[in-house]
C-alpha cells in the first residue's frame, strides 16, 4: 500500500511541474509574440517606441547588432528605417518552442520593398525569408535577441533573380 502511495504521489507531482512548466511556457511565449505582432510588423507605427517599451527592456541587446544599434533605441531605429523602404513588412510566427526562460522562433518575413532595398532599386516585387530568433525573457520582457534573417535571398528576390 505504502509503495501505491509513492506511486500516486509521484504521478500528481509530475502532473504539477508538467502543468506549471506548460503555464510558464505560455507565459513566455506571450512575452515574445508582440516583438513580431507590434514591433516587426508594424515599423510604421506612430508609437513604436512605446510598443517597444511593453516587449524589450531598455538595454536590450540584440545579436548580430543591427544598423540602428543595440538597445531598444536601436531597435525603434532599425524597425523606422525598415518601414521607410519596405511599408508592408510582416513577420508571420511559423513555431516557437522554450527552453528555460529562452524562446526560439521559427517566423516568415515578407515585404515588397517601396524604396531602395539594401541597394537595390524597387520593382514592384517582394520577398519571404526564414528567421530564427532566439530571445531570452526576464519579467515579462526580452532582454537579449540573437537573430538570423536570409537578407541574401530576399535582395535576390527583390531584384528579380532565382528564388534559391
Amino acid at each position: 500500500m505504502f509503495k501505491q502511495l509513492k506511486v500516486a504521489a509521484l504521478a500528481v507531482a509530475i502532473v504539477i511541474c508538467g502543468s506549471a512548466f506548460a503555464q510558464a511556457s505560455d507565459e513566455l511565449k506571450a512575452a515574445v509574440r508582440p516583438f513580431y505582432e507590434k514591433l516587426l510588423s508594424a515599423p510604421n507605427a506612430t508609437d513604436l517606441a512605446a510598443r517597444a517599451a511593453k516587449v524589450v527592456v531598455e538595454k536590450w541587446e540584440s545579436i548580430p547588432k543591427p544598423r540602428g544599434g543595440r538597445d531598444r533605441a536601436g531597435l525603434v531605429k532599425t524597425l523606422k528605417g525598415f518601414g521607410k523602404a519596405v511599408p508592408n513588412l510582416k513577420w508571420d510566427i511559423q513555431e516557437m518552442l522554450v527552453d528555460g526562460n529562452r524562446v526560439i522562433v521559427r517566423s516568415i518575413a515578407t515585404g515588397t520593398p517601396a524604396k531602395p532595398f539594401f541597394g537595390v532599386a524597387p520593382k514592384g516585387l517582394g520577398f519571404e525569408i526564414m528567421t530564427i530568433d532566439i530571445h531570452t525573457v526576464e519579467n515579462g520582457k526580452i532582454v537579449k535577441s540573437y537573430h538570423v534573417e536570409d537578407w541574401a535571398r530576399a535582395i535576390r528576390q527583390v531584384a528579380g533573380k532565382k528564388k534559391k
